[in-house]
């Protein structure tokens, strides 16, 4: 199956969708659930948790789409910890505020970007467990 992190990514990039959504939103279909609930699933995850600058909505976004899938805590937080690792390394950050420099006046990485980090490793742990 071709990679879905561009189409999750243009989706945050035109404001059509929050992080969270624009992720939950393009893997619907794995998860099991339609577009609609998708988005209002995923509605309260925009500007970091709910617009406070928390955990990054397209980590959210990944966390939501692996617990449907695994219908499994213990997969799914084990899963999640593997994407939030790497999603560390590669961006210095897993907080919205962080990532988009605020106090800090150093953006560590645009919003489309982090949806497509996100959907990136979130594909490769659904290559783990044939679900990709």
């Amino acid at each position: 199956m071709e990679s879905r992190k561009q189409i999750a990514s243009e989706k945050k990039r035109c404001n059509s969708h929050n992080c969270a959504q624009a992720v939950l939103h393009t893997y619907a279909d794995i998860a099991g659930i339609d577009e609609a609930t998708s988005m209002n699933v995923a509605c309260a995850f925009g500007g970091g948790m709910g617009n406070m600058q928390g955990t990054c909505g397209s980590l959210v976004g990944a966390g939501l789409v692996l617990g449907l899938v695994n219908k499994d805590k213990v997969k799914a937080m084990r899963q999640m910890r593997e994407v939030m690792n790497r999603f560390q390394e590669r961006n210095g950050a897993t907080q919205c505020k962080l990532l988009k420099g605020i106090g800090t006046k150093q953006m560590l990485r645009e919003c489309p970007d982090c949806v497509a980090d996100s959907c990136e490793f979130l594909e490769e742990q659904l290559a783990k467990i044939g679900k990709f």
